[in-house]
């Protein structure tokens, strides 16, 4: 994967990166609806991301400017060629410094295997992936019904920011229209975390430095599920 980066000219710009261009590229499915609100965002955050992390009351969180938006940032992890894949990237900045916010963007999708799925006959690589997320993200046990995703994507989040040197690093669900049991799960995570919830739908992960770790849910404007953008793939 390269490190080199270009400025999109419009939400078409965003299919080509994506792991499945013709099958993900669809209206109403999270990859499209994600492109169409942060285009529409262009060099802010979405509104109601900015909204969101400044409400918390948490200094690190609040009037971020956003630096830049890099849509499907691939985080290589142990056990296996698969990187992983963060919808969109958002470097962040403000007062208290560099703040990395991984956002994972869902419309109808869930988030795909439980924990118990990656344990089941697992291959070498596959054992050593999950024993690396769980020293990673410092928890001895995850329980067999969370879900997978969640632990890379955290991960990915937290690798990126101590790449960057950052102090503050935010794993962020943009849910347009996501069915209540997505976000049980997402609760569930933050459970496992011993993340303690310091506003609505943020969670800071109680002891964790370099970076200080958020995990945080955020509701999305679904008239971009809406929006049908062009396809170039």
């Amino acid at each position: 994967m390269k490190r080199i980066f270009v400025p999109t000219r419009s939400g078409a710009d965003w299919q080509p990166l994506l792991a499945k261009p013709q099958l993900h590229w669809k209206k109403g499915a999270s990859a499209m609806t994600a492109a169409a609100a942060w285009e529409h965002a262009a060099s802010k955050l979405p509104v109601e991301i900015e909204g969101l992390l400044t409400s918390s009351g948490e200094p690190a969180l609040a009037s971020l400017t956003l630096l830049a938006a890099i849509p499907e940032w691939e985080v290589a992890l142990p056990g296996g060629d698969t990187t992983s894949h963060t919808d969109v990237l958002a470097l962040c900045t403000n007062s208290q410094g560099l703040c990395v916010t991984a956002v994972e963007a869902k419309a109808l999708e869930d988030f795909g295997p439980l924990v118990s799925e990656k344990r089941a006959g697992p291959s070498p690589g596959q054992t050593a992936r999950l024993e690396y997320l769980h020293a990673l993200l410092g928890v001895k046990h995850f329980d067999d019904a969370i879900r997978y995703q969640l632990l890379h994507r955290t991960a990915s989040a937290i690798l990126t920011a101590q790449a960057f040197h950052a102090a503050t690093a935010v794993m962020l669900v943009h849910a347009f229209g996501t069915p209540p049991e997505r976000q049980s799960d997402f609760l569930a995570f933050c459970r496992a975390m011993g993340a303690t919830e310091v506003a609505p739908q943020v969670f800071k992960v109680s002891g964790s430095k370099n970076p200080t770790l958020y995990l945080a849910w955020c509701a999305g404007n679904e008239k971009y599920r809406e929006v049908q953008l062009e396809s170039v793939v």
